[in-house]
């Protein structure tokens, strides 16, 4: 049987394997062809009949699991690792980035204007290397893909950060790039829909660290691996068991709806390997015997502290790998009409094998995988920083405000430390006023020289008020008194 597997940089691998052939035997063949040794937060996914995403059992022969439609596979990140930067080789970083750059492109991991603007500056540094303003043009990312709904003043943004990061190596951008990414509060987080026990709409997340719920785009509860004793499904209902808190005694159950069995059964199966993965010291042994109750499935990998352990026994040198070039088309008219190819600032490799790009294998995720979720934690983001999105990154251009040079020469790597500096800038041009004083000068909402919403009592007024008051207040004792 062929099977066909798109990667993550868009590029397509073709191979046969037996059509008795388990998952682990194509997954292995992958992980040859692209030179990866960390291999366990990787997986092979597929879509079934009805269009639902699907993961790859490695344990269990192919042809059972795909039926109904042809084999063709999409090579993913199954298990998002809390920390990337415990990760040993750098072309694991590097195909995380390549996974997080489709979750953020496909909208299903969403960001604020400032988030974007970071991530997309580093990305550039990864693919193009230093700005060279001889070889960049004025729009020479405008063909580069960074978010779901980018715009010209997001591409002028990331052109600025882009210029500050000279001497930074693709390595070191993909690690700043990963250090921004892990703390939003969508990363790694596996959405199903579902149903409460009142019927209302609402999408279940898994996540390294437990189930999270979702309603009206919002985060309304958490449950934590520890505090979860048992999950279970029956038919179309998923159940968690609750271990019970401080002040109560018994155990409580809690329910959800799924579409059907197939929904609730696929959602039992991504809690089971997630916490088998991020929980476990080994993972548990199939039941052997012939008679038992419930399913037999099993996380079969290794978990991540085993995974952790393997990867400290690496020791072969960093191996070289082309970097492609995130493009909406990855070839571009020349002037002459004719086609070139692009290529990364740091070897020589043609990009043009890369396939279709991050933008073509972002394009093939299905709607309903888009995430639109606005959680408490990134209201909060977006409503500090859409504010100053216009004016943050014009204290990189200025060295009052950064400091000295060699200050200027270290970019500022974390989207709080943009903002800090922002806001806790010193005098500048304004006569004395921070720039914190002058964003709110101009803010559309109150100007300076705009009346105060509610206008100060002169001291003649305060005086005049205090004697209707005492007046009142006489007339009133005078006639309780009568």
């Amino acid at each position: 049987m062929q099977a066909r597997v798109t990667l993550l940089d868009g590029s397509m691998f073709t191979c046969t394997v037996e059509k008795r052939a388990r998952g682990l035997q194509l997954f292995e063949k992958v992980c040859e062809h692209i030179n990866l040794l960390e291999r366990d937060y990787f997986a092979l996914s597929f879509r079934d009949a009805d269009n639902n995403k699907n993961w790859l059992d490695p344990a269990k022969e192919m042809k059972k699991q795909v039926r109904g439609v042809p084999w063709n596979f999409s090579f993913n990140v199954k298990f998002y690792p809390p920390d990337p930067a415990q990760l040993s080789e750098d072309i694991t970083r590097y195909f995380l980035c390549l996974q997080l750059r489709q979750d953020i492109v496909s909208g299903r991991l969403p960001c604020s204007f400032a988030t974007h603007t970071i991530l997309g500056s580093y990305t550039v540094q990864s693919e193009l290397g230093d700005y060279d303003p001889d070889d960049c043009g004025a729009d020479y990312i405008s063909e580069l893909c960074f978010a779901p709904n980018q715009t010209k003043e997001m591409e002028e943004k990331i052109i600025e950060l882009h210029k500050t990061y000279r001497g930074m190596t693709p390595a070191e951008a993909e690690m700043h790039f990963l250090e921004n990414v892990k703390k939003l509060s969508m990363y790694g987080v596996d959405l199903h829909h579902a149903k409460d026990s009142e019927g209302v709409a609402i999408m279940l997340g898994v996540c390294n660290s437990g189930l999270l719920v979702y309603r009206d785009r919002l985060r309304i509860n958490r449950f934590s691996w520890p505090k979860i004793l048992k999950i279970s499904y029956k038919r179309n209902n998923f159940y968690i068991k609750i271990r019970p808190g401080e002040f109560e005694q018994f155990e409580s159950t809690i329910g959800f709806k799924l579409f059907n069995h197939r929904a609730a059964k696929r959602l039992w199966k991504v809690c089971v390997e997630h916490h088998s993965f991020f929980r476990l010291l080994s993972p548990e042994e199939t039941p052997k015997k012939f008679l038992t109750l419930g399913s037999k499935f099993r996380y079969s990998g290794r978990t991540q502290i085993q995974s952790r352990r393997a990867s400290a026994q690496i020791s072969r040198p960093a191996p070289h790998f082309p970097r492609c070039i995130s493009k909406r088309s990855m070839l571009s008219r020349s002037l002459d009409g004719g086609t070139c190819a692009f290529y990364t600032s740091y070897g020589s490799q043609s990009a043009n094998n890369m396939g279709s790009g991050l933008y073509g294998a972002s394009k093939a995720i299905a709607i309903s995988d888009l995430i639109t979720t606005v959680t408490p934690e990134k209201r909060m983001e977006e409503s500090s920083e859409v504010q100053g999105k216009k004016q943050f990154l014009w204290l990189i251009l200025h060295q009052g405000t950064l400091g000295s040079p060699e200050e200027m020469q270290k970019p500022q790597s974390t989207i709080s430390a943009l903002r800090r500096s922002f806001l806790e800038g010193g005098e500048g041009e304004g006569g004395g006023m921070t720039e914190w004083e002058k964003r709110l000068a101009s803010s559309p909402l109150r100007r300076v020289d705009d009346s105060p919403m509610i206008e100060p009592l002169e001291p003649d007024e305060v005086r005049q008020s205090w004697m209707g008051f005492l007046v009142a207040l006489g007339t009133f004792f005078l006639v309780v008194c009568v």
